[in-house]
């Protein structure tokens, strides 16, 4: 998918997005899965979105990631499985789930239901990306957890569709990043529930263009 010339966002795109977001809060399911990308990236820019919502603002890089992953699953309805190995089964897209003992609640964009030679639940992340970062890990094992908490259905694996090579890469859901998941989750609570700004990042560069940057202080 070619990006468009012009990053600027229409009104009506940005309203969309806002009322997007204002609809999507929920006290028993704070977080979204993408919410751990920005965890990563700058914890505070979750701390705003949750403690201070009415400052967040909408930007096109948020929009345009939006669109292309749901144009890779329109296409992806057209094609087999064959791409994922031996991965073979019933398929679903644009699966919406929650775990209240997560907190967490997302939309997986493929879920392969898998019934031999063991049954196992396989979920497909679509990212327009070049590669996989611990973040996009992360985000795959949430979708995953959450579908083995729903359907007492092992989740093993996951895949992450990298756009832009069109090729997809297996991410072994190890005891390693399990632990990893649910140590970051309880940070993010904790946040949460404290309502204490985080530190800033020690990657300063991040802040030139960052949208939230006039309501720090310290940058």
């Amino acid at each position: 998918m070619e990006r468009p010339a012009t990053t600027e966002l229409s009104e009506e795109q940005k309203d969309e997005a806002r009322l997007d977001w204002k609809l999507s809060l929920d006290p028993q399911l704070p977080f979204r899965v993408t919410d751990l990308k920005q965890w990563f990236y700058c914890r505070r820019i979750v701390y705003y979105a949750y403690c201070m919502p009415d400052v967040r603002p909408i930007t096109y890089k948020m929009f345009f990631g939006r669109e292309a992953g749901e144009e890779e699953v329109l296409r992806e309805m057209r094609r087999s499985t064959h791409r994922y190995g031996k991965v073979e089964g019933r398929r679903e897209f644009e699966v919406e789930l929650a775990s209240p003992k997560l907190g967490l609640r997302g939309k997986a964009d493929l879920v392969i239901w898998v019934e031999s030679p063991e049954p196992e639940v396989v979920v497909v992340d679509y990212k327009y990306s070049l590669k996989i970062g611990k973040h996009v890990r992360l985000q795959l094992l949430a979708y995953g957890l959450m579908l083995e908490e729903q359907s007492q259905v092992p989740a093993r694996r996951g895949f992450v569709y990298l756009i832009p090579k069109r090729r997809a890469e297996e991410v072994p859901f190890t005891p390693e990043l399990r632990s990893e998941l649910f140590a970051t989750l309880e940070q993010m609570h904790a946040t949460l529930h404290s309502e204490q700004m985080p530190p800033p990042v020690e990657e300063r560069a991040k802040c030139v263009a960052c949208e939230f940057r006039r309501f720090c202080n310290d940058v």
